[in-house]
């Protein structure tokens, strides 16, 4: 697999879907969905930079910049921009990804915390990737709660359905 450009593999694609709140405990988490796949990919983060993904989603401009703005900012007047944001690695329930800044030609790769990362490649449309080992840890299927409803009621029809009530009046003789 090859990032956008062609280059050497980065890993799978990923969409961000948004943030979310997990229950009970009201940990923030920001949740990636495989492009082409089933995985989710949940990674909890604190609430700031929840607030940080959330308002870059939803197109809010605050009335000073966050932080994020103004990497982004900072980023734009050197001339770079983020080429990709990679979650590389969860260890001991943590998760590591790469910043990868690009400028012309040239690369810089920068350690980050998923969640800074992701704030600020959603206000650069920068794309996000996992590495496989990653999704294979972490990933996990979430079945949609529409399909799962309709698959419910199609089960109490079966429940209650006999043969009799697919019979056609009879025949006359």
């Amino acid at each position: 697999m090859s990032d956008p450009d062609g280059s050497a593999s980065v890993g799978i694609p990923m969409d961000l879907i948004g943030v979310r709140i997990e229950l009970p405990t009201n940990q923030p988490i920001v949740l990636l969905r495989e492009t082409d796949g089933a995985r989710y990919l949940p990674i909890w983060i604190g609430a700031v930079e929840a607030t940080a993904i959330a308002y870059a989603l939803e197109g809010v401009v605050p009335q000073r910049p966050l932080t994020h703005d103004l990497l982004k900012t900072v980023s734009e007047s050197l001339g770079a921009r983020v080429a990709r944001v990679v979650v590389t690695e969860l260890r001991d329930s943590v998760y590591y990804a790469d910043l990868v800044l690009a400028r012309g030609e040239d690369e810089v790769t920068v350690s980050s915390r998923p969640s800074d990362a992701i704030a600020l490649a959603a206000r650069m449309g920068a794309p996000l990737f996992a590495t496989p080992q990653v999704l294979d840890d972490a990933g996990i299927e979430i079945r949609d709660d529409d399909e799962e409803a309709e698959i419910e009621k199609f089960r109490e029809f079966l429940d209650d359905i006999t043969p009799e009530d697919f019979e056609v009046g009879e025949s006359p003789s």
